[in-house]
């Protein structure tokens, strides 16, 4: 199966540094965010990357394109200018990078890449979140299940502490809680090929009338995760996850075992 990323906004919220780089290659330790996602999926043996880029575009190629001059011990004879990698990586990933516009929105990248991505069941996620999801597990929920979409569910925690009242008293303090009674997508999807049928032009939101309408025609089934999840949208959110793997307290790192 092949693993879809969506990797071409402008990322805004990040401003402080998508002003020099698309919010994918931003740095959680040493390594881009994206690549952190993408050693989930490989951990569970999946390694064919389709990455869907518009934003700064040049950077994810130009990374990928140098991954051993990044990653890897080099020997270089400046007399002739033979060079020669020391140790070979790891990853066995197949990646294709696709074009998909500056400004075109999540369902138009998808449908642009329609012919790469082919007509088999796919994953689909963002290039800005990470998860100690078990990626096996949720496309068995998919297959059990026999939706055209599996959306994954999760429970975020709240940045702020949660207190309950009693005639003005507090008698129960939580700090940074989770919300029980509020799942949302944690953007880990797995689609059937009919998704394309609801894909337009350019300007269509996959999370608004595509989904919408799955969940209409009762064709969106959800799978929910009660691990770790956590996105990256603003600078608070980067210093949290560089924060944990710096700690070695991250619940993604034992995919870079």
């Amino acid at each position: 199966m092949k693993v879809v990323i969506l990797a071409g906004g402008k990322g805004t919220r990040l401003s402080e540094e998508t002003n020099l780089i698309p919010k994918p290659m931003s740095l959680i330790g040493d390594i881009p965010i994206i690549y952190h996602i993408m050693k989930n999926f490989r951990y569970y043996g999946f390694k064919n990357f389709i990455i869907l880029v518009g934003y700064k575009s040049y950077k994810i190629k130009e990374y990928f394109e140098n991954f051993y001059r990044y990653n890897s011990n080099i020997e270089i004879n400046l007399k002739t200018n033979k060079k020669k990698i020391l140790n070979n990586s790891k990853d066995d990933f197949n990646i294709k990078i696709i074009e998909t516009g500056l400004e075109t929105l999540t369902g138009g990248r998808i449908l642009r890449a329609k012919k790469y991505i082919g007509n088999n069941d796919f994953f689909l996620t963002y290039g800005d979140c990470i998860s100690d999801i078990n990626i096996k597990d949720l496309l068995n929920s998919h297959k059990k299940n026999r939706k055209t979409a599996t959306v994954t569910a999760v429970n975020p925690r709240t940045q702020y502490g949660s207190i309950k009242l009693n005639k003005n008293l507090v008698v129960n303090f939580k700090e940074k809680p989770f919300l029980s009674e509020n799942l949302i997508s944690g953007g880990f999807f797995v689609f059937k090929s009919k998704i394309f049928s609801l894909l337009k032009d350019d300007n269509t939101i996959l999370e608004r009338e595509p989904l919408e309408t799955l969940v209409k025609q009762k064709q969106l089934h959800a799978y929910t995760h009660k691990g770790f999840w956590h996105p990256m949208d603003n600078l608070r959110d980067k210093n949290n996850l560089n924060q944990l793997w710096k700690n070695d307290q991250a619940p993604w790192k034992k995919f870079f075992k």
